[in-house]
């Protein structure tokens, strides 16, 4: 299947400059082109584009995701370093949920409290100090 960049920004999620930035910076390979001379997007370069959108979304910086793509260029020989940068990136993305764990157990003890508070005092939320 073949998609108009407009079609594989929409299918992606990512805005047509983007997947132009993405190209010009060699994180995309530059897709097949049609008879008119427009970008055609593969199933194959859809789901390149997810996964560069999952490392983005992990907190990977852009310079990170354009050594992977570089590596990914170069074939297997290059197997190890990918694991690895995945792994670091595996390890950030665990310390972040710890730390996003840490912050929904403040706010879970909070609102306990005021539930308690407000059924001891019967008092509506509003009423009860910070």
């Amino acid at each position: 299947m073949s998609y108009s960049i407009a079609e594989a920004a929409r299918r992606s999620g990512l805005s047509i400059d983007t997947l132009r930035y993405y190209e010009r910076i060699d994180l995309v390979d530059p897709p097949a082109r049609d008879s008119g001379g427009r970008r055609a997007y593969s199933d194959q370069d859809l789901g390149w584009l997810e996964f560069l959108t999952k490392l983005r979304t992990t907190g990977m910086p852009i310079r990170t995701m354009r050594e992977y793509a570089a590596l990914r260029r170069r074939g297997t020989a290059t197997f190890g370093r990918r694991r690895s940068i995945l792994i670091e990136q595996r390890r950030a993305v665990a310390e972040r949920i710890a730390e996003l764990q840490g912050c929904m157990d403040v706010l879970d003890y909070k609102i306990t409290n005021y539930e308690q508070l407000e059924r001891d005092a019967g008092t509506t939320a509003k009423e009860v100090p910070a």
